[in-house]
């Protein structure tokens, strides 16, 4: 029988409950075999074979847990996760990896020198929409990429200061929240930007950390990406738009896994991830020597296959897909986001 990782989970809130916890059960492999839940025992409802702890400490003890996984709020982050290593397990952390660049130093170095897997939890690299983006730009069709705009809009004009993330704290806020991802993304195609720009406000009534921004990314080859999201759209622009010299790729909606998640649907099961046709992009493109304009399938989206990775990573059959020096940089990347905007200036990304 193949040897199974113990998995203990650090919170059952949304993230827990809706991402980590049906993800983790979906994967060969692993086990979902203890919850650390301040109270009730909610979590038995789907996984009756998981234990409950109500602290912490209880956790790290238990020898059959191999990995823990912290889904508390953002400001949490480094000190769960620094206890979980010194404890000798690895550790998955929720997005954004830490508040702080300087913490995920810190954490990095430690990690590094148990010998321990780090990783953070960006799973939106296993987003359809931008599997097809990254598959579409590695394949060149659009030519030469001079601009790409990434959207992350909803309605949501109630702002509830007593959620962390609306509460002002460390590590709140749709910059910390949803920009990480679309910094993480833009990271992942196109490597470290050589500037930053940004505007990042507070447009709702109560709501006490940012909720609104545009940022844009220099390359200095010609390409400038513009990440935007606010939460007063009624009517979201496109998710994905890149314009090259080629071609121009525009989509719009957001991944479907979410929504499955949330309505208790398998990760793994028959059509998982795949997206019906009225959501797929628009492609049109000359570029060598292609002609193309249409709608192109959008490539199924899949979160398990991060925790795949991440189980292979522990086992020393896989390189570690989102390590955790990338994630470093997108924490970095916030910070001088937040630096540009307080001082309404364009600033350099050091190398």
């Amino acid at each position: 029988m193949e040897k199974t990782l113990g998995v203990g989970l650090i919170g059952y809130g949304y993230a827990g409950r809706t991402f980590h916890a049906p993800v983790i059960a979906s994967v060969p492999g692993l086990r979902l075999a203890a919850v650390v839940q301040r109270s009730g025992d909610s979590v038995l409802e789907k996984y009756p074979s998981a234990r409950i702890y109500r602290d912490t400490e209880a956790l790290y003890a238990d020898p059959s847990i191999g990995l823990v996984v912290v889904t508390t709020p953002s400001t949490d982050h480094y000190s769960f996760a620094k206890a979980a290593l010194l404890a000798g397990k690895h550790v998955v952390v929720e997005k954004p990896f830490t508040a702080a660049a300087a913490e995920a130093d810190e954490l990095i170095a430690l990690a590094r020198g148990r010998g321990l897997v780090l990783s953070v939890f960006h799973n939106r690299r296993w987003d359809g929409d931008f599997l097809t983006v990254k598959q579409l730009v590695s394949q060149g069709v659009l030519g030469r990429l001079t601009d790409a705009e990434f959207r992350w809009e909803r309605f949501s004009p109630v702002a509830d200061p007593g959620r962390w993330r609306n509460a002002g704290g460390p590590g709140s806020g749709v910059f910390y929240d949803l920009g990480i991802h679309f910094l993480d993304q833009a990271l992942s195609l196109f490597g470290t930007p050589r500037t930053i720009s940004a505007d990042i406000r507070t447009v709702r009534e109560g709501a006490l950390s940012d909720d609104a921004f545009d940022v844009t990314l220099g390359y200095g080859n010609g390409l400038r990406v513009a990440l935007r999201s606010m939460l007063l759209a009624r009517q979201p622009g496109p998710r994905y738009t890149l314009h090259g010299t080629g071609g121009s790729f525009v989509k719009f909606g957001e991944d479907p896994q979410e929504n499955a998640l949330k309505a208790g649907q398998l990760p793994g099961t028959p059509g998982w991830g795949a997206e019906p046709e009225s959501g797929w992009g628009t492609l049109e493109t000359e570029a060598g020597g292609l002609r193309f304009s249409g709608k192109v399938r959008t490539l199924p989206g899949n979160y398990q296959e991060y925790y795949r990775n991440v189980a292979g990573a522990i086992a020393g059959t896989a390189e570690l897909a989102v390590k955790p020096e990338e994630a470093r940089i997108a924490v970095r990347l916030v910070e001088l986001g937040l630096q540009s905007a307080r001082e309404g200036r364009t600033l350099e990304v050091a190398p």
